[in-house]
């Protein structure tokens, strides 16, 4: 499998990255360590996930992710093999929130334990703060570094101008820098990270691991009626996406998709890959669901079909697929 490195960092990632918000929720125990194993076996490497998932369901407190990927990882004694990618941020309860250095050591202590490992590879800001002074953060960020406990760091979320001061303040200050980015990004979801915030990415060699690559299943093409998403637990996500618009993406999909039989998720993982992203993050919730994923990380799509697709979702009033649910 052909790794890229994750920004600066000593990290090298697969061109596919596993969601792993879906632990705990949509996939159970049996079927996460499944799916971790075909991904492994596949020879991709990193798994994304958060402290806070999957808080959003009923009865669910947050950590169901990162205790079931710790599971995973005692029983299989594969710590070497994988890259984890965990999140920290999101309110897990009343005060503990935010990227000051108290709740930082506190958040890390109760990943590292639910993950039952010793250190994280890439420690991710799920949102900006800006109650915390950066300069804390990432001095909270370095002590973690030199403590031995995280590799290196990344941002989820920012704005272009939060994520330039960050990393001209991190410059200034000789202190560990985002190496990367994870924005809210797909062929549907273009608007706010294309521009600035693209951009700033290339211009300082920031990795870029998109979430919602397929839009939350909707650039499967699995969902084209209101009648498919009955019992979905994803169908809220979709629904506003089943506009002009997205009807218009879903032909360009099938229209690429026939030209080089492939199916419209490969495509649009493809289309992620050509636009210059180190690597998608995308989830699975059977095998033959991840199976037909694994064939994205080698698609290369033509320029005609890149411009088709480009077309197809463009728009001079961007329309949103609503705010998540779910936090991410």
């Amino acid at each position: 499998m052909n790794k890229r490195r994750l920004g600066n960092s000593s990290l090298e990632i697969g061109p596919l990255v596993f969601g792993g918000n879906i632990f705990g929720w949509t996939a159970d125990e049996a079927a996460t360590f499944q799916l971790l194993d075909a991904f492994v076996a596949s020879g991709l490497n990193m798994i994304d996930t958060a402290d806070v998932y999957s808080k959003w369901i009923p009865g669910h407190a947050g950590g169901e992710s990162e205790t079931i990927i710790g599971k995973w990882l005692a029983k299989r004694g594969n710590r070497d093999k994988v890259l984890i990618a965990t999140k920290l941020g999101v309110e897990m309860a009343p005060g503990e929130t935010g990227l000051s250095k108290a709740y930082m050591q506190r958040a890390v202590e109760r990943s590292l334990k639910r993950l039952q490992t010793d250190y994280i590879d890439l420690y991710q800001a799920h949102r900006d703060d800006a109650e915390t002074p950066m300069e804390e953060t990432f001095e909270a960020f370095a002590a973690l570094i030199r403590a031995g406990k995280v590799r290196a760091i990344g941002a989820s979320n920012f704005k272009a101008d939060r994520l330039a001061e960050a990393l001209r303040l991190s410059k200034a200050h000789g202190l560990p820098r985002y190496e990367s980015l994870q924005p809210w990004y797909n062929l549907y979801d273009r608007f706010d990270f294309e521009g600035a915030l693209a951009e700033l990415c290339q211009r300082e060699n920031l990795g870029v691991i998109p979430y919602f690559g397929l839009a939350s299943g909707f650039l499967t093409g699995k969902y084209r009626t209101e009648k498919d998403l009955e019992g979905r637990p994803r169908g809220y996500r979709v629904k506003n996406m089943m506009n002009e618009r997205g009807m218009r993406i879903l032909k360009a999909l099938d229209t690429v998709a026939a030209e080089i039989e492939a199916t419209p998720a490969q495509v649009s993982l493809a289309w992620l890959l050509a636009r210059g992203v180190t690597a998608p993050i995308a989830s699975a919730t059977t095998l033959e669901q991840f199976k037909e994923l694994l064939p994205a990380t080698t698609l290369k799509l033509s320029p005609d079909a890149v411009k088709l697709l480009n077309d197809a979702s463009a728009t001079d009033a961007p329309e949103s697929a609503s705010h998540y649910a779910a936090p991410r």
